[in-house]
């Protein structure tokens, strides 16, 4: 699997206040696009996927919509972690 428990934790703990902290905005934002990611290589060698394609816009959406909430409510933490994941270029 390439999601273990062990990962989610090493993700939140960089990403979030600390390695429960499951619920920040930040966390759940490194996650997604982990998550993005692999799913971005999975797609590139299975082409015809369509429910991978389909549960890929769906997590871009989410992400989408927690940065958005973040850029409202404190924009240095939005900036903080588009500089940290790389988003934009």
């Amino acid at each position: 699997m390439y999601l273990t428990t062990e990962k989610k934790q090493e993700i939140f703990s960089k990403h979030g206040k600390s390695a429960t902290d499951t619920g920040s905005a930040e966390g759940q934002v490194a996650l997604f696009t982990y998550r993005i990611n692999h799913l971005s290589q999975h797609l590139k060698s299975n082409r015809h996927d369509f429910a991978t394609e389909r549960s890929l816009v769906k997590l871009v959406g989410k992400r989408k919509s927690l940065l958005d909430y973040l850029k409202n409510k404190d924009i240095a933490r939005y900036r903080a972690i588009i500089a940290e994941l790389g988003l934009r270029k």
